[in-house]
C-alpha cells in the first residue's frame, strides 16, 4: 500500500464511524489466511503498511513482535495459528490496529479492510466449537454478499494474544 492509498484508508476510518440505525453495525472486513473476517469498526483505530517487525523475546506466541507507528511502539499479533489457519506465507504487510479500553495491538492482515454497514439479518450464530469453558475468537458468522465470514471479538481476541 503506497503512502496515498494509507492516507485514503485512515481517511475511510475517520470518516467512517458515523452511527447507523438500530438494525445495522458498521464493520471492518479483513482478509486473514484467505478467510474473510469482520470486527466492529469502533474498536478499529488506524490501518497501516508494516515496514518491519522487531522481535520480543519472551512475548506470547501469537505476538510476532512490535512496529513504530508515528514514534508510538505497536504490539503485532498473527492470529492466523489461533484461527487454525496456514502461517506458511509470512508476507502479511498490513496491520489493523485495533483498540479496547487503554489496550492497542496490530492484527497483522493480508489486505486493507472493507468498511461496510452490515444489516442485523446478515449475521448468523457459529457453530459450537470444542470444550464449554473455551473463549474463541469468532463469535459470529457474517454474510456478506456471496461470501461468509467470521465476526471477531476484540475483547476475546485480546484475551487470546495475552493483553487481556
Amino acid at each position: 500500500m503506497d503512502h496515498q492509498q494509507e492516507l485514503t484508508a485512515q481517511r475511510l476510518l475517520e470518516t467512517d464511524h458515523q452511527p447507523t440505525g438500530r438494525n445495522a453495525s458498521r464493520m471492518c472486513l479483513i482478509s486473514l489466511g484467505g478467510e474473510l473476517f469482520a470486527m466492529d469498526l469502533g474498536h478499529v483505530s488506524e490501518v497501516f503498511e508494516v515496514d518491519s517487525i522487531t522481535p520480543v523475546p519472551g512475548a506470547p506466541p501469537s505476538l510476532v513482535g512490535v512496529a513504530n507507528l508515528r514514534g508510538t511502539v505497536i504490539p503485532l499479533a498473527d492470529l492466523r495459528p489461533s484461527l487454525g489457519l496456514s502461517a506458511t506465507d509470512s508476507s502479511l504487510k498490513y496491520a489493523v490496529v485495533v483498540r479496547h479500553g487503554n489496550q492497542q495491538i496490530g492484527i497483522l492482515v493480508d489486505t486493507v479492510p472493507e468498511i461496510r454497514t452490515v444489516r442485523q439479518d446478515e449475521f448468523l450464530a457459529a457453530p459450537a466449537q470444542g470444550s464449554a469453558n473455551a473463549q474463541p475468537l469468532v463469535s459470529a458468522l457474517l454474510r456478506v454478499e456471496e461470501r461468509m465470514g467470521g465476526v471477531m471479538e476484540v475483547p476475546r481476541l485480546l484475551t487470546t494474544v495475552g493483553l487481556g
